[in-house]
């Protein structure tokens, strides 16, 4: 467990930002967001309890068979995955789905590229919608205090124009015919599973404010121990210690003058700070983005938009692209490369329509 996590790269990097930024100040506990780290636990144990439970397999297998054709199919996919993301985060989506599509695809000689990428963006897109759809929004509800009515307010829109922009996405695949998929069977114990929504439900009510966020943290230890005590060894460690990284890191770097006075005068109109959301996120990811422009601006909304539209695009946009296209270099049978650019430019014009959708939004 430890080796895994020490060879997380993204952990590394931060790990190496975090010890040259001591060079310029000593990190303060008051910038240090633990409900986040709370909130982020919770839900890092919360995941590898439905992993362990194979609930997402379950509801994708059982999807696959009211399939007639390729166009259902993938709909199917992104339906699924746009609202596992909301529950489950973006990342688990694509490590569950695109491997299952890409075998779906292997026995009936199906569209590869096209179809990841659309996944992809609409798990992307998904975990935008709640607050515990992805780390980034996690943070942003914890760092502001806002409340679940305001969040939704500003999300809706989002996810309204998500499913009309998938739905038209479906309509470049050709509805070929296919024959009745043959899925896996999976068993759901009653039991393990209840108590397992049990424990979602108070862990989303820890990130939402209702009750204290470490509560959910615990409430997830105890159940994923006493399901199986391997469970609690496959928790993402490396994703919150990396969050503790982010923050020492602004920390430190915010009491920089200079620092400080250059990234506050980029940030201090909603315009300024969702173009520079979406812009510094295709270059060092939407997380990272997110916990440094909060330190600098009020502009809640503007942040948030930023940050999730900022997730398209380049493949670094955010953690999601890097995993599917680790998976498909891993599952697919087309070049990797080809796949690539074809998932770089389809992000890419999704961006801009977005980008222009989301200042319309803010304005």
């Amino acid at each position: 467990m430890i080796k895994s996590i020490l060879k997380d790269r993204l952990l590394q990097i931060t790990a190496v930002l975090a010890v040259l930024s001591l060079i310029m100040a000593r990190p303060r506990l008051a910038d240090i967001n633990f409900d986040t780290l709370w909130s982020l636990t919770a839900m890092m144990i919360l995941i590898q309890i439905f992993n362990y439970l194979h609930i997402l397999d379950y509801c994708a297998y059982r999807l696959t068979g009211y399939a007639n054709n390729t166009r259902q199919l993938v709909w199917l996919f992104l339906a699924l995955g746009f609202v596992s993301a909301m529950f489950l985060t973006n990342d688990v989506a694509v490590l569950t789905l695109v491997p299952l599509y890409l075998y779906v695809a292997k026995q009936y000689k199906l569209p590869e590229i096209l179809p990841v990428t659309l996944i992809t963006m609409a798990a992307n897109l998904g975990s935008a919608i709640t607050p515990f759809g992805n780390a980034h929004n996690i943070f942003v509800l914890a760092k502001f205090h806002v409340s679940a009515m305001h969040f939704f307010s500003w999300t809706i829109p989002i996810a309204i124009f998500s499913v009309v922009m998938a739905s038209a996405y479906t309509f470049i695949l050709k509805p070929t015919p296919i024959d009745h998929i043959s899925t896996q069977k999976i068993y759901i114990p009653p039991r393990p599973t209840i108590l397992a929504i049990i424990a979602a439900l108070i862990v989303f009510a820890g990130v939402l404010g209702f009750i204290p966020s470490w509560v959910g943290t615990i409430v997830t230890a105890v159940l994923a121990t006493a399901l199986k005590p391997n469970i609690m060894s496959k928790v993402d460690y490396a994703t919150i210690l990396t969050f503790l990284g982010f923050f020492i890191i602004v920390s430190d770097v915010s009491q920089n003058a200079i620092v400080k006075t250059t990234i506050a005068s980029l940030v201090t109109t909603p315009s300024s700070v969702y173009f520079g959301a979406i812009g510094v996120s295709q270059f060092i990811s939407n997380v990272p983005t997110t916990v440094l422009f909060a330190k600098f601006t009020h502009h809640v909304a503007a942040l948030l938009y930023g940050a999730n539209i900022g997730g398209l695009g380049t493949l670094v946009g955010s953690m999601a692209n890097l995993l599917a296209f680790k998976q498909y270099t891993r599952y697919g049978t087309i070049d990797s490369r080809k796949f690539l650019i074809r998932f770089t430019a389809l992000n890419l014009l999704t961006l801009a329509i977005f980008t222009l959708f989301g200042w319309f939004v803010i304005k």
